[in-house]
Order: structure tokens, then C-alpha cells, then sequence
């Protein structure tokens, strides 16, 4: 499959252009769930730190396919370095690349931790130990919608305030909407910062007898409802939580305000995922016109798991033709426009190397990913041949006595016709993905994009995300 062509044709997304610009220093891998997000930034951490970049990835990814795919027993919130890439302890180049003295570094968010660390960081020793025993505290912060996103967000602006990387590629959380990486730490950040928590913080401010009268009188009938809807228990959790934290809420919206700010600087280039599907292509759609609301730089959209073909020029229609031709007598080879079909069918049979990277099986692929017609240790074709080693297709030859002529033809009619078929539904899975993609691109022709043919299976070590790497630097499936 070619790019597409005529008025649609998008602008190629130079993605080595990117990484290696030195004003670039975030780059944000966002779009709807399951679409490659976590895979986008590791290949890309991998093929940045290979030239030269110092790089640190951050996940928020809960499968932890990450810490596997980059030989890590397992990642915390704490960067930990990445051997195999870059330069090595010795100053050796490891894996593809120009090195450069690149290093690459991964780390996984873990969001209580993150905010536990804002509270050691900005309250004294005893009313931290208070803050972190509140009941309410630790489910604010092992769970409360928004409190992920937030902590993304903090742990970004931490990350990027001690300049020990040159680029960071943040993997934003598997939200159910892309958009709630943005708008989350907004709302977290105002619900501490906000009106219902200074209600709260109002009694502990007034002090003493004043404070419980006040308490009493003003907030009787509010913490009476309050009661009935979070049980008295839970509220006065709360309110020792409040009182406890009042020094430190400022502190939320004015961080989260300047993480966003961050955003928007120059420096910050913003990569939407997504596969060349109706649903991830909408939500990616959504999510390029609130970027540019939000005046925030988009840089492009990676479209992952593209499926393509060598042998496009032999069309569903024609395949399809044949096949039944072949299934209902083996006449394609005699019947009039039909000639060489035969031969168009053997080259649809040829190893395609973008079956689906996850998820479920795809034309021409069993459920693993791997093409169904017998290739050799080199993905090359491997004829069929009977146990005396001679060729299946020239076996039979005529004059042949022991009857195995026909049999033979039958067996290679078969074949053929069901190669034919295969080849069929590859040929409708690929026009399906281009009239969607060409959709997307119909409303934001401005938006430059690289699409990356899917592997043959999941990535599952640096070699699979240096392969990922190299197919999002060239910008268009492999074969195209």
C-alpha cells in the first residue's frame, strides 16, 4: 500500500528530524487506549537515546509491557537506565544508531508514591506522618478520579525541573477519554484549591471558641447533609485531612498551572496515536482540534498497525474471481482474461510483514500474527514437497503412472484458491484502513503523519522497538 495520493496527501512526519533537535525536550505520546501509546514511546526513548539524546520514558501504563520490552525486572518511580542502548559503562556503542554517548533511562508513575513525595516535600515531619495515616488521604491518593492524570503531570514538571535528561517521552495514561490527561489535573487541582475545601479550612483558620462556634452555627446544616452523604466518620476524616494539608493546597493548582504552561512552551511537541481504525481515528480527531484549542504544539499523528501488501496489484476482486474459478473446476489458467492467475496467486502468497502486532487476527495471519503459508527461516517462500524432496509444483509430472498427477493438481487448486482468499481479505482490510485514514486526513490535511506497518508479534525486546523505531522514522508502512 502506497501513501495516499491526490488532494489527501498529508505532509510526511519527519520523526529523526524531531528527535534529534536539541530545542526538543518533551515529547507527549497521547490518544484513546490500545492504539500502541506505550510501544510509540519506548521505540521512540530507544531510537532518540541511539542518537544521542540522554532520555528518560515515562509510563503510566498499568500491563507494564514497557519494563519487559526493555529487559527491566521491573519499573518504579524512580528512572532506572536501559542496558543495550546507547553507550555502554565502557563508552561502547550498544544496539543501532549513532550513539553519541546517548543514554536511555525508564520509569513506571506510581501515583501514591508521587504523592506522598509532594507531601514530605512541602509539610514538617509530624503533620506529613499525620497526612499519610489519614484515611482519607491514602484513598485520595491510591485512587481518586483525576489523581493519575495529576500525578503525571507533577511527576513531568519534577522530571524536567532537574535537567538531567535532554528529552523526555511521556506515555499519558490509558484513560477512557485521551482528553482526561489534559482536563484531570485542571479539576483535581480545583477541587484542592477550591471552594469546598476553603468551607472546610474555614473552622481550623478562625481557631478556638470562635472556630466551633462558627462551626456550629454556620456549617450546622451543611455538615449535617455532609454527614447523611459520606457518613460522619469520612467527613471528619476530611476535615482533619484539610486541616492537616492547609498550608499545601496553593501549592496543587499553581504546580498543575505550570505543568500545563510547560505544555504549551516551546520545546513540547505533542504525538497522537493512533491505529487505522473509525473509533481511534475519531478520538484522535478530537483530540488535534482541542490540542490546537488549547494552543498546545502538535507535532503530528503516528498511525500504528497499518496493514499493507507486495502484492496490491492483484486486487480483491480478481482474487476472488480466481479462487472460484480454481473451486470449481481449476479452469482460471484456460479461461480467457484469467491467464497467469496462477502465478499472481503464488506472489499474494509471499511472507507479508505487517500482520497485526496485538489483538485479534487479521487476514492472512493465524492468531499470533505469523503469515499461514509456509515460509522459510528467512520469510521467504518454501515450496511444498513431497517427502522425496522434489517440488509439489512440478511434481506429477505427465507421464506420470502411479496416478498422482491429478491428486497433486488438486491439492495445488486448493491451496491456491484458499492463498487466493486470503489474499482477498488483506486486499478489504487494506482499503478499509485507507478510506479511513484518508477521512481523518480529508479534515486535518495539516496534520503531518508516519504510519508504521505492524509486526509479525508483539514487541517484546530492543530489537522489536528498534524495528518500531525505524518503521516510525521512515513514515510509511513497509512495502508501501
Amino acid at each position: 500500500m502506497g501513501a495516499s495520493t491526490g488532494m489527501n496527501t498529508p505532509p510526511r512526519l519527519a520523526v529523526d528530524a524531531l528527535l534529534d533537535d536539541p530545542k526538543t525536550r518533551i515529547i507527549v505520546c497521547c490518544g484513546a487506549g490500545g492504539v500502541g501509546k506505550t510501544t510509540t514511546a519506548a521505540a521512540l526513548g530507544v531510537r532518540a537515546a541511539e542518537r544521542g539524546r540522554k532520555v528518560v520514558v515515562l509510563t503510566i501504563d498499568p500491563a507494564r509491557r514497557l519494563a519487559q520490552s526493555m529487559g527491566i525486572d521491573s519499573l518504579d518511580n524512580t528512572p532506572r537506565r536501559v542496558k543495550g542502548v546507547g553507550a555502554g559503562d565502557d563508552g561502547e556503542l550498544n544496539g543501532g544508531g549513532d550513539g553519541n554517548g546517548g543514554e536511555l533511562h525508564a520509569m513506571m508513575l506510581d501515583m501514591k508514591r508521587t504523592f506522598d513525595e509532594i507531601v514530605e516535600a512541602h509539610a514538617d515531619g509530624e503533620r506529613a506522618q499525620a497526612i499519610l495515616a489519614n484515611p482519607f488521604y491514602q484513598s485520595l491518593s491510591a485512587g481518586f478520579a483525576g489523581t493519575q492524570e495529576y500525578m503525571a503531570m507533577e511527576k513531568l514538571g519534577q522530571l524536567r525541573a532537574k535537567d538531567d535528561w535532554d528529552l523526555i517521552v511521556v506515555d499519558t495514561p490509558p484513560s477512557r477519554s485521551a482528553l482526561d490527561f489534559l482536563d484531570a489535573p485542571k479539576r483535581l487541582g480545583s477541587f484542592l484549591d477550591g471552594r469546598f475545601i476553603r468551607v472546610l479550612m474555614a473552622p481550623a483558620k478562625v481557631g478556638g471558641r470562635a472556630g466551633m462556634k462558627f462551626l456550629n452555627v454556620g456549617m450546622s446544616m451543611m455538615t449535617g447533609t455532609l454527614s447523611k452523604l459520606m457518613g460522619a466518620s469520612l467527613l471528619k476524616d476530611v476535615q482533619t485531612f484539610v486541616a492537616a494539608m492547609d498550608t499545601m493546597f496553593g501549592g496543587f493548582r499553581t504546580r498543575a498551572d505550570a505543568t500545563f504552561r510547560l505544555l504549551q512552551a516551546p520545546g513540547t511537541a505533542f504525538l497522537v496515536v493512533a491505529a487505522p481504525e473509525p473509533d481511534a481515528l475519531r478520538e484522535a480527531a478530537y483530540f488535534v482540534e482541542r490540542l490546537a484549542a488549547d494552543r498546545m504544539p502538535l507535532a503530528g499523528l503516528v498511525l500504528n498497525r497499518v496493514h499493507v501488501s507486495g502484492a496490491d496489484r492483484l486486487s480483491a476482486e480478481r482474487a476472488l474471481a480466481a479462487a472460484e474459478n480454481l473451486e470449481d473446476g481449476g479452469i482460471v489458467d484456460q479461461e480467457s482474461g484469467k491467464a497467469g492467475l496462477r502465478d499472481a496467486a503464488a506472489e499474494a502468497a509471499a511472507p507479508d510483514t505487517e500482520a497485526p502486532e496485538t489483538g485479534s487476527p487479521s487476514a492472512g495471519t493465524t492468531e499470533h500474527g505469523t503469515d499461514r503459508h509456509p515460509t522459510d527461516e528467512h520469510g521467504t517462500d518454501r515450496p511444498t514437497t513431497h517427502q522425496d524432496g522434489t517440488d509439489r509444483h512440478t511434481a506429477g509430472t505427465p507421464g506420470a503412472e502411479d496416478g498422482t498427477e491429478d491428486d497433486d493438481s488438486a491439492d495445488v487448486d486448493a491451496i491456491t484458491a484458499g492463498l487466493l482468499r486470503l489474499h482477498a481479505e488483506r486486499m478489504q482490510v487494506i482499503a478499509r484502513e485507507r478510506r479511513t485514514h484518508d477521512r481523518f486526513t480529508s479534515l486535518h490535511p495539516e496534520v503531518a503523519v508516519a504510519e508504521v506497518a505492524a509486526l509479525p508479534g508483539d514487541v517484546h525486546d530492543l530489537a522489536g522497538l528498534r524495528a518500531i523505531g525505524e518503521r516510525l522514522a521512515t513514515g510509511v508502512p513497509a512495502g508501501a
